[in-house]
């Protein structure tokens, strides 16, 4: 199984005493980076659709990337992102065996690494994937990243048993991936609560959702699709009638 994930605007890039691996997609990442850096600071602010403040910070991050990634100066994925999402899932206070767990199944995705194991090394960014940056492949991320993140997805479900992927990333995450080319099952997860007698997608508790399911995943050693339909994330429980084979939907009232 793997378990997709949106990344994080809000980061902590405090360092840890962890090990650590490489990000597998640098050399797209560079790329991205030349291009970026060529950005004045309004275009970026333009680009990005965000003040000139926060494009002055994200142009210096990208002018600051170097490699080779060490715990000096990168810090891995899973404990760097600390948006809501990352705070459900807390893998600062998973067990070493807990987090190897995790590096096996969880996977975030990103505008500019493509695709990280939460022990990846990653240096601090700003990247939407849905941000419009003209490149030599395509007008956009998504024709940048391609077929690669499908790829990479591919190549880490071989071996796995249960050939199933969980979709927890956001509609403007999972466009980046290539669905009719997953070499496996692609599971997608819907939470909705009732909201004026209707159940509709609250955006904050559905995104505290998204990584408290990856959470309970990791605790309970969850290896396959069944044992999902059992969880309580957050109250939101398993709605067989609104479900499909490939979109469960988890309500709450």
């Amino acid at each position: 199984m793997l378990i997709l994930l949106s990344p994080a605007k809000t980061l902590d890039m405090s360092p840890v005493e962890v090990g650590a691996t490489q990000p597998r997609l640098l050399e797209d990442s560079e790329k991205l980076i030349k291009s970026l850096r060529r950005k004045s600071k309004r275009a970026l602010a333009n680009l990005m659709s965000i003040s000139d403040t926060l494009a002055e910070e994200n142009l210096l991050r990208f002018q600051e990337f170097s490699l080779p990634f060490t715990r000096e100066n990168a810090k891995p994925a899973g404990l760097a992102f600390w948006g809501d999402v990352y705070r459900e899932l807390d893998a600062r206070e998973f067990s070493p065996q807990e987090f190897e767990f995790a590096n096996r199944q969880i996977r975030i995705l990103s505008g500019l690494y493509g695709l990280l194991r939460p022990s990846d090394l990653m240096q601090a960014y700003r990247l939407e994937m849905g941000t419009r940056l003209p490149t030599r492949r395509g007008k956009d991320l998504y024709s940048f990243w391609g077929d690669r993140i499908t790829k990479l997805v591919n190549a880490d479900l071989a071996g796995d048993p249960s050939r199933l992927v969980v979709n927890l990333a956001s509609q403007e995450y999972s466009r980046s991936l290539q669905p009719d080319r997953i070499e496996g099952r692609l599971l997608t997860i819907h939470f909705k609560e009732m909201r004026d007698e209707k159940y509709k997608v609250i955006a904050f508790n559905a995104k505290r959702a998204r990584g408290k399911m990856a959470r309970l995943i990791t605790l309970e050693g969850i290896t396959d699709a069944e044992p999902l339909r059992d969880l309580d994330v957050n109250g939101y429980l398993y709605n067989a009638e609104m479900s499909t084979e490939n979109d469960w939907v988890y309500t709450r009232s």
